[in-house]
């Protein structure tokens, strides 16, 4: 992951920066600001994904539930996607993702400052998502809930993707229609897309 040192931010706070690896906006810079808890998804492993998902990406209504630096909703617009929901509560880190997305003039992302699991709940969007995102700050036990939440508020499309990135030890409970299409472990982190049939 491309991570450099970058003191050009607002509040003085210091930032890492990371790079769109595909599509479109192919090494497009992403500011991300300075939080202990963010930890932008690897190169490596998102260029995985990725390739997992280029069969499906184009045309997709996307939704990154744990936005932080933007990475995965901003590559899945940059290769196509019809549209990303990208949820982040701290208001630093999605004033820097609306900033980003003005930069690069997309009208086909929305970002909304609140936390996952209460937007899940009581949202009234209309719309299935046909690709889902999952990639909380690690040690929280945030996934289960929120995987309970999506089936149970009735956010997904009938066939969909869901993406979960954890700890490589870390453990979650997925629906029994959930099925892994792919897996795999790089250094402390395990990632794992799942199809729902």
């Amino acid at each position: 992951m491309i991570f450099k040192k970058n003191k050009k931010f607002t509040n003085n706070c210091p930032t890492g920066i990371i790079r769109i690896i595909g599509g479109m906006w192919r090494g497009s810079k992403i500011l991300v600001p300075n939080r202990t808890a963010l930890r932008p998804t690897p190169n490596r492993v998102r260029e995985t994904l990725f390739n997992w998902l280029a069969p499906f990406i184009r045309g997709a209504h996307c939704l990154d539930c744990f936005a932080g630096s933007g990475a995965l909703g901003i590559e899945a617009l940059s290769r196509a996607a019809a549209s990303v929901t990208l949820i982040e509560q701290d208001r630093l880190i999605s004033q820097q993702l609306l900033n980003k997305l003005q930069l690069l003039q997309t009208k086909q992302a929305q970002v909304i400052t609140t936390d996952t699991n209460l937007w899940l709940a009581h949202s009234s969007d209309a719309n299935k998502f046909d690709i889902v995102f999952i990639d909380p700050p690690f040690n929280q036990g945030m996934i289960s809930k929120t995987v309970a939440f999506l089936e149970y508020y009735n956010h997904l499309a009938k066939k969909s993707w869901i993406y979960i990135e954890t700890e490589k030890k870390g453990t979650y409970s997925i629906p029994i229609n959930w099925k892994i299409y792919k897996e795999k472990v790089a250094g402390k982190v395990a990632y794992r897309l799942y199809l729902r049939t």
